[in-house]
């Protein structure tokens, strides 16, 4: 579906894209933090996914009809977010999990299996990563570093991506098309094969494989700096978050603030450089102002229910 989106709706979109400065992206990470810590509530339960050998490959007609709308909202949302530069798959994933959980009839599925929250996220994942070529083809802007490596490479065989590609390269946009329809149909039959081997690893115990998981982890957090100060930082984390997962904390928040937290504080810092040390300026930008008045919105909604709980046990 994205693909369609990008051969439609290419040029809107990445004109939609420039429109967004500094203030503005540090409204929206401000608005994506808040929305998570107020939607993001056991979102990681543990879960015997597989209990006998897998049986049908396709989905069912109850299947399709659970999933179709949560993969129109995860292509829009993963669309949306692919043409922001600086933004990754995780955050178009992680935001459409918690809409999908948000406005399931039954939030209680979600960890239990609920289909919903693989379809959509799954699909936002997807969305993002393709939408990411508009901007680099419409505009030369990469928006990610893979981007920035096919722009290079473009470059180096002489074609220069913007507003006239589609009309002067016919070939190479359409080509790119293609390709990908073609890889996503390469996906289908790769991965039907396999998916016996992929339930194998599901199936690894838990004992098992959180102690190779750390050993990876600890061996790549040594070596991309050789700082021992950087281990005992993971480990400690690694306590915390033994703690917090008995206490039945979300980490999907703290992983959110993990990605957006850097890019918030440059976009702040750049936002406040361009103004002259004025805060005013995330009010008076209308998308920026509109992504304010979204995370206000949403910190209401979350307190109204206490407030509402908390005067009808005042007047009884």
């Amino acid at each position: 579906m994205c693909t369609l989106i990008i051969a439609l709706f290419g040029p809107p979109l990445a004109e939609m894209a420039l429109e967004f400065g500094s203030p503005e992206y540090f409204s929206l990470m401000l608005m994506g933090l808040v929305a998570a810590a107020v939607l993001a509530q056991g979102d990681t339960e543990e879960r015997q996914v597989f209990t006998s050998k897998v049986g049908s490959l396709y989905p069912t007609l109850q299947d399709l009809k659970q999933s179709i709308a949560p993969i129109v909202r995860g292509t829009f949302l993963g669309a949306f977010f692919g043409v922001l530069p600086g933004t990754g798959p995780a955050i178009a994933s992680f935001s459409s999990y918690m809409l999908e959980k948000k406005v399931a009839k039954d939030p209680s599925r979600f960890g239990h299996g609920a289909i919903e929250g693989v379809a959509g996220p799954e699909s936002a994942n997807n969305a993002d990563a393709q939408c990411k070529f508009i901007p680099m083809l419409t505009l030369g802007l990469p928006a990610s570093g893979v981007m920035a490596m096919m722009l290079g490479a473009l470059m180096i065989h002489g074609i220069a991506p913007g507003p006239t590609v589609m009309t002067q390269k016919p070939d190479l946009f359409w080509g790119l098309i293609a390709s990908m329809w073609i890889g996503n149909l390469m996906l289908v039959v790769l991965n039907l094969p396999l998916v016996g081997l992929w339930v194998k690893l599901l199936k690894v115990p838990y004992r098992l494989l959180f102690p190779a998981i750390m050993v990876f982890s600890t061996i790549g957090i040594d070596s991309s700096n050789n700082v021992s100060f950087d281990v005992y930082l993971a480990a400690l984390f690694g306590i915390v978050g033994i703690v917090w997962r008995m206490l039945e904390c979300s980490p999907v928040p703290m992983l959110l603030g993990f990605v957006l937290g850097p890019m918030m504080e440059e976009n702040l810092r750049r936002a406040l450089q361009v103004s002259n040390g004025d805060p005013t300026v995330f009010v008076t930008r209308p998308i920026s102002l509109a992504f304010i008045i979204a995370t206000v919105f949403i910190l209401v909604v979350m307190a109204a229910p206490a407030v509402r709980k908390r005067r009808r046990d005042i007047t009884e």
